[in-house]
C-alpha cells in the first residue's frame, strides 16, 4: 500500500477532470463527485450541527490532538461548476474525537486552511468516533473568495449507521482507502 505522502503526491499530479479514485499501483480514474461538468450538480449542503465553533485556528494537522485515534488524511480539490480549480478557498473542518466527543471549549480537532494555487486541500486527522443518533462523519465549510459559504458533512462508505442516519447523503461519501500509515479519504467540492 502507498504511504500518505505518496497519496498526496498522486493527488497533486492528478488532472482535475480525471481525479484519482483508488490509490494503488495503477490508480483508476473518476470524475469529481459531484460532477463539475453538470451545472445542477453542486456539492449538497447540510446542517452545521450543534457543535460548530467560530474562529478556528489555521492548521492542517489534527492527528496529534487525538494520539489514540486511527489516522486518516482527507484531501481533494475545490472546483467550480465549470471544473476550474479554486485557489485560496476557505476549507474548515471539525469533528468528534475517536470516542465520539467534540471539544466544545477549545479547538481540538477543529481548524481551517486555504486551498493552494491548484485548488487542493488536505487535513491529517483521525477517524471520528460514533455518538448516539449519527453515523461517522466530518463537518466542513467551504467558501470561494467572495462567495457564499457551503456548509456540509462528509461520510464514510460501508458504515452501518448510514442507513439510519436521517441526514446521511451518499453524494457526500468520501472515497476511502487504507494504507500502511492509516486511511486516506478523497472528496472534491464543487461550489457555485
Amino acid at each position: 500500500m502507498p504511504s500518505r505522502r505518496q497519496i498526496l503526491s498522486l493527488l497533486a499530479a492528478a488532472p482535475v477532470l480525471a481525479p484519482i479514485r483508488a490509490y494503488s499501483a495503477a490508480p483508476a480514474q473518476l470524475v469529481p463527485t459531484p460532477s463539475c461538468a453538470d451545472d445542477d450538480d453542486l456539492t449538497p449542503s447540510q446542517t452545521e450541527g450543534p457543535f460548530f465553533t467560530p474562529n478556528s485556528p489555521e492548521k492542517q494537522d489534527f492527528a496529534s490532538e487525538a494520539p489514540g485515534g486511527e489516522r486518516i488524511t482527507i484531501a481533494g480539490y475545490v472546483l467550480t461548476q465549470d471544473c476550474r480549480r479554486v485557489a485560496k478557498a476557505l476549507v474548515e473542518l471539525w469533528h468528534a474525537d475517536e470516542t465520539g466527543k467534540y471539544d466544545n471549549d477549545g479547538y481540538k480537532l477543529r481548524g481551517h486552511q486555504f486551498s493552494d494555487a491548484e485548488g487542493r486541500w488536505w487535513f491529517n486527522t483521525v477517524v471520528p468516533g460514533l455518538y448516539p443518533g449519527r453515523t461517522r462523519h466530518f463537518h466542513v465549510k467551504v467558501q470561494r473568495p467572495g462567495a457564499r459559504i457551503l456548509t456540509t458533512q462528509l461520510y464514510f462508505p460501508g458504515e452501518p449507521g448510514n442507513a439510519v442516519d436521517t441526514i446521511f447523503n451518499d453524494a457526500l461519501l468520501l472515497d476511502v482507502t487504507s494504507g500502511g500509515d492509516g486511511k486516506f479519504g478523497r472528496y472534491d467540492f464543487v461550489v457555485r
